[in-house]
C-alpha cells in the first residue's frame, strides 16, 4: 500500500537504499516491489546520455514509471521507487496518486558529496556511467526534497555511509492515518451508463413545462408538471434564465453525480435557490 519515493543526484547510494528497505519490509513479511528508473529506461532502449538529454524521452520515461506506480499500487504492496525523481513537480504527481488511492507515501533524500558522486560514477561500466555533460546537467537540474513540502513528507534524509532510519519509516507509512483523498486527487463518482441521458431527459422535461407556464403568463407558486409534489414560484423568471439554470446543473451534475432518483428534486432545488426564491 506505502509508496516509497527515493531520491537523489546521480551515483547517491539510491539503489542501495532501495534493496536495503526490500530487505527490511520483506523481513515484516511485506510484499515489496521495486520500481527501477533504469530497468525501465533500459527496457524503453534508451540510454542515460540520449534520455537524460532529450525532453521527450525523459517525459516518456517518467510517464512509464508512474502508471508502473499507479498499477503496482494496492492495499498489499510496498513500492518503492528507485530514481532521481529530481523534479518537485513529478513528485507531486506521485503524492497525489498515493493520495487518490488512500496510500501512505514518504520520501528517502540520499545525500552525497557532487565530487564523491562523479567519483563513484567513474567506477561503474557502461551503459550504468554518466558521461560528464550528463551528470553536470542532472546535478544543476536537481531539485532537493523540502520537509515543509506535503508532497515531499515525511522526509528521510540519508548519507552514503550513515544509517537510514527504516523503523521510523515503518512508522511513518504504517502506524500513522492514510490520507483523505481532495476534490484534486479523487477520481469523480462513477456514472451509470444511462446517468446522461436520465439527467438530460429529466431537466429538459421539466424546464420545458415551466417555459409553457412561463409563456402562458403564470406567475406565483406553481407544481412542477409531472413532478406534481415539487413546486416552484416562476414570478418574474425569464425563459433565459431558465436554460440558463439548466445548463449549468447539468454540467455539475456531471463531475458530482447524484443518485438518479433525486435528479428531480435537486434540480427544482436548484432552480428555486437561483431565483431566490423561499
Amino acid at each position: 500500500m506505502p509508496l516509497i519515493i527515493i531520491t537523489g543526484v546521480p551515483c547517491s547510494g539510491k539503489t542501495t537504499r532501495a534493496e536495503e528497505l526490500r530487505s527490511f519490509f520483506e523481513n515484516l513479511n511485506k510484499q515489496v516491489h521495486i520500481v527501477s528508473e533504469f530497468q525501465q529506461l533500459s527496457k524503453a532502449g534508451f540510454d542515460k546520455t540520449t534520455c537524460y538529454s532529450d525532453k521527450d524521452k525523459e517525459k516518456h520515461l517518467r510517464g512509464t514509471i508512474k502508471s508502473e506506480i499507479i498499477k503496482l499500487m494496492s492495499p498489499h504492496n510496498v513500492v518503492i521507487l528507485d530514481g532521481l525523481n529530481y523534479i518537485k513537480g513529478y513528485r507531486y504527481e506521485l503524492f497525489c496518486a498515493a493520495k487518490a488511492s488512500k496510500c501512505a507515501q514518504c520520501t528517502v533524500h540520499t545525500e552525497i558529496n557532487r565530487d564523491e558522486a562523479w567519483n563513484l560514477n567513474e567506477q561503474r561500466n557502461s551503459p550504468e556511467k554518466y558521461d560528464r555533460a550528463t551528470f553536470d546537467a542532472l546535478v544543476m537540474r536537481y531539485e532537493d526534497p523540502d520537509g515543509k513540502n506535503r508532497w515531499d513528507a515525511p522526509l528521510f534524509t540519508c548519507y552514503l555511509n550513515s544509517d537510514l532510519n527504516k523503523e521510523e519509516i515503518y512508522s511513518a507509512l504504517f502506524k500513522k492515518p492514510l490520507p483523505k483523498p481532495n476534490m484534486s486527487t479523487q477520481n469523480p463518482p462513477l456514472k451509470s451508463t444511462n446517468f446522461l441521458y436520465e439527467l438530460d431527459r429529466t431537466t429538459k422535461k421539466i424546464a420545458d413545462s415551466l417555459v409553457v407556464k412561463i409563456k402562458n403568463g403564470e406567475t406565483g407558486r406553481v407544481n412542477v408538471p409531472g413532478f406534481e409534489e415539487f413546486t416552484l414560484d416562476i414570478s418574474d423568471v425569464s425563459i433565459p434564465e431558465l436554460m440558463n439554470c439548466r445548463r449549468q446543473y447539468v454540467n455539475y451534475s456531471k463531475s458530482h453525480a447524484p443518485d438518479p432518483v433525486n435528479i428531480p428534486k435537486l434540480f427544482v432545488q436548484y432552480l428555486s435557490t437561483n431565483f431566490n426564491k423561499d
